[in-house]
């Protein structure tokens, strides 16, 4: 997004279809991108894609509501970082459930410094399966990332060693679960076989082989061309991230709160890695649920880490054409 003119000096029609377009560097499950926007003249709307829905991986739609949730706070981020803050007004029509969101009422304080920041950490950020390295990582920058969750409506538990051996099993458990249902392996091959399209997961993004970690990844049922490296998780921190509800307007303040904590630690040089995994199955999921002691409600487990420097990272996932995910003809003939 370019900076070069003040925000003020160009229609706002402009900032909302850039904030749109910026949204789509996401992260979403399986690469899937299930959102759409619509520009308006004063606002801009969020919907849910349903046709790049998980229907057998997701069918209450949480892991879509967090995929969307997560693109509404790249879209409000690009705004800030033009100068624009706008309210904010999720699932606003209980008679329209695919619309997610509407951000409107636009006020323009002037460019925020560090939300520029932000949006470049969209176009570096990125999901490496690796192994991470055996460096540490600094306890402030887990205070940081934790309380940026924090700040957008949901929350991170820090696991300690007895919970991430308690994550391990279920995450093992979870993996036999999925690799059993046809339904799953289907869906799964359809979204690592999508070269071209613009979504999915590529090859050069899936391991070629699993890793020996403690806590297992997901075993994507085809290899691979991401060479592991050498390491380990040893060094990973796994953090919950969890809400006091298990209602959509939730998931999608989940999926903000991912957003931010990932955005924050591009920013400080951290690796995170989102593993839905072991949330996709309901008996699982009752399982991360006891390690919050029943107090709130698991979405997603993240692995935070070092990754190794010694080696190449992952390409970035592909992403679809703006034109098929920002709808401008609200505004298209009017000064943009």
């Amino acid at each position: 997004m370019s900076h070069e003119t003040p925000a003020t000096d160009r229609p706002l029609t402009t900032a909302l279809a850039e904030a749109a377009a910026m949204a789509g560097h996401a992260p979403s499950v399986h690469n899937t991108q299930p959102w759409s926007w619509r520009v308006l003249p004063d606002a801009l709307e969020l919907r849910m894609a349903r046709a790049r829905q998980l229907s057998a991986t997701d069918p209450q739609g949480r892991l879509l509501a967090l995929s969307c949730g997560a693109a509404l706070h790249h879209a409000r981020v690009a705004l800030a970082a033009e100068g624009w803050v706008p309210v904010v007004e999720r699932l606003p029509d209980p008679g329209d459930p695919e619309l997610l969101a509407r951000l409107t009422s636009m006020r323009h304080p002037g460019a925020d410094p560090q939300a520029m920041h932000l949006v470049q950490c969209m176009q570096v950020r990125h999901t490496d399966r690796r192994p991470v390295s055996d460096e540490q990582v600094p306890t402030a920058a887990i205070g940081e990332i934790t309380r940026a969750a924090t700040a957008e409506g949901a929350r991170l538990q820090i696991l300690d060693s007895d919970q991430v051996m308690e994550l391990a099993a279920a995450a093992s458990h979870a993996g036999s679960v999925e690799a059993e249902d046809p339904q799953l392996r289907e869906e799964l091959a359809y979204w690592t076989s999508r070269a071209g399209t613009g979504t999915g997961l590529p090859p050069e993004v899936l391991p070629e082989q699993a890793p020996q970690t403690t806590v297992p990844g997901r075993d994507f049922g085809r290899p691979g061309t991401l060479p592991i490296g050498p390491g380990h998780d040893r060094a990973a921190v796994y953090a919950l991230l969890y809400g006091d509800e298990d209602e959509p307007d939730s998931w999608l303040r989940a999926g903000e709160a991912l957003s931010a904590a990932w955005l924050t630690a591009t920013r400080l040089g951290v690796s995170m890695v989102p593993l839905s995994g072991v949330v996709e199955v309901e008996g699982t999921r009752q399982t991360l649920r006891g390690v919050l002691a029943g107090m709130g409600y698991p979405f997603l487990v993240l692995r935070l880490g070092i990754a190794d420097p010694a080696h190449a990272g992952p390409a970035h996932t592909p992403r679809l054409p703006t034109e098929q995910v920002v709808d401008t003809s609200a505004v298209d003939g009017r000064q943009r």
